[in-house]
C-alpha cells in the first residue's frame, strides 16, 4: 500500500422528493411573485420532502443509488460522513441511521455541520481518510430537509430553499495525477449573527416561548450574507485555480453552491470561467444547502454525460458560520 495516494469520486447518487413547490404555489402562501423570485435568485421551483420521514430517508436513498452505480456492497464501506444542518435528531447522528439502513455493517461515521459548505468539507475529509491509507471506501453525503426549518410566512427565506440529498463514493484513484488534487477551506464565526437558528440548541433550548417567537427557523440577514458570500466564494475559487498553476480556461466545469444566481455569476467572472462551463440547477431545485454540489455533479456525470477523463472540476461553496471553500478535481474514469 502506498504511503500517499490521491482519492477520487467513484460514483454519485441522489434523492429528490416527488413534491414540487413552484413559485406560483408560493404566491398563494406569501406576498411574493414568480417574477420577483426569478429576478433576484434564479429559482423557479424546489422539491419538498413529505413530513415525518426525516433526513436519513433521503440520505439513505442517495447512498443506495451511489453504491448501486459503482457495484459496491454496503458491507465494503469503511466510513460515512453526512453533511447536514437538518439531522433527524440531535443524536444519534444521521450517519448512524444511514449506516443502519443501508447495511454498512463495518462502517463508522459522523455528521458534519458546515451549512451550505457541508459537502465540500465532507468530501475534503473523506479524501484525507483515503489518502492516509487507512480506508478504502468512504461515503460523503450532503443531505438537508430545509423545509423543516423554514418559516413559510417569511417571504425573504421561504422562497430560497428546497430539500434533496446527494452522495459520493470516495476511493483511491487507480492512476497517478488524477483525483481530488487540492482543497482550500475556511470558517469565520463572526458570521453567526447574520445566518443562524436562534433557538433549539443548548444556549437557548426549546420552550413554549421560543416556539411562539418562531425562533426554530432559519434567520438570515440577506444583504449581509450576500456581500460576504459573493466576495469569499469568488476569492476561494480563484485561489485554488491559481494555487495549482491553472487558469480559468483550464477548468472544464465549475460546480458552485446554488444559493443565488448572481453569486454564481460573480464567482465565475472573477475566476475567468465562462458561464457555459458553470453548472446551474438552482432554477429546478433552489438552495438545498449541503446537497447542491453533489446534485450538480450528478447532472453532468449522468444526466448530460459531459465529464471526460482529465477534466478539471472546481467545487466552491459558502455557508453559515461563515464557512467557505473550494475543491479541485482532475476527473478519472
Amino acid at each position: 500500500m502506498k504511503l500517499y495516494r490521491k482519492a477520487h469520486i467513484r460514483s454519485v447518487g441522489r434523492f429528490l422528493p416527488e413534491k414540487v413547490l413552484t413559485n406560483k404555489d408560493l404566491e398563494k402562501i406569501v406576498n411574493t411573485t414568480d417574477e420577483w423570485i426569478v429576478t433576484r435568485t434564479g429559482i423557479r421551483e424546489r422539491r419538498i420532502l413529505e413530513p415525518g420521514v426525516g433526513n436519513s430517508y433521503m440520505a439513505t436513498r442517495a447512498a443506495i443509488e451511489c453504491l448501486d452505480r459503482a457495484g459496491v456492497a454496503p458491507e465494503a464501506i469503511d466510513a460515512i460522513i453526512v453533511a447536514t444542518v437538518t439531522p433527524d435528531m440531535f443524536f444519534p447522528s444521521t450517519a448512524c441511521l444511514v449506516q443502519r439502513d443501508i447495511g454498512a455493517k463495518k462502517a463508522w461515521g459522523f455528521d458534519l455541520s458546515a451549512g451550505c459548505s457541508g459537502f465540500v468539507f465532507a468530501l475534503a475529509t473523506a479524501a484525507q481518510f483515503i489518502e492516509s491509507g487507512r480506508y478504502e471506501r468512504v461515503l460523503a453525503i450532503g443531505s438537508d430537509v430545509m423545509s423543516s426549518i423554514i418559516d413559510y410566512t417569511d417571504r425573504n427565506t421561504c422562497v430560497l430553499f428546497g430539500d434533496a440529498a446527494g452522495a459520493a463514493l470516495v476511493e483511491p484513484c487507480p492512476e497517478e495525477g488524477y483525483g481530488i488534487l487540492d482543497f482550500i477551506l475556511h470558517c469565520d464565526g463572526s458570521g453567526e449573527p447574520y445566518l443562524h437558528m436562534k433557538a433549539g440548541g443548548s444556549r437557548k433550548p426549546p420552550s413554549i416561548e421560543t416556539v411562539q417567537k418562531r425562533e426554530h427557523y432559519v434567520y438570515q440577514e440577506g444583504r449581509a450574507v450576500f456581500k460576504v458570500a459573493v466576495t469569499e466564494m469568488a476569492a476561494v475559487t480563484e485561489a485554488i485555480i491559481k494555487k495549482n498553476g491553472l487558469r480559468g480556461d483550464d477548468i472544464a466545469f465549475l460546480l458552485p453552491h446554488q444559493a443565488n444566481l448572481r453569486i454564481i455569476q460573480a464567482c465565475a467572472e472573477r475566476a475567468g470561467i465562462p458561464m457555459d462551463k458553470v453548472v446551474i440547477n438552482i432554477d429546478r431545485y433552489a438552495n438545498t444547502t449541503a446537497a447542491t454540489i453533489p446534485l450538480c455533479l450528478y447532472d453532468i456525470l449522468y444526466d448530460t454525460k459531459r465529464i471526460n477523463k482529465g477534466d478539471y472540476i472546481v467545487m466552491s461553496a459558502f455557508g453559515a458560520g461563515f464557512t467557505w471553500g473550494s475543491i479541485l478535481i482532475k476527473w478519472w474514469e
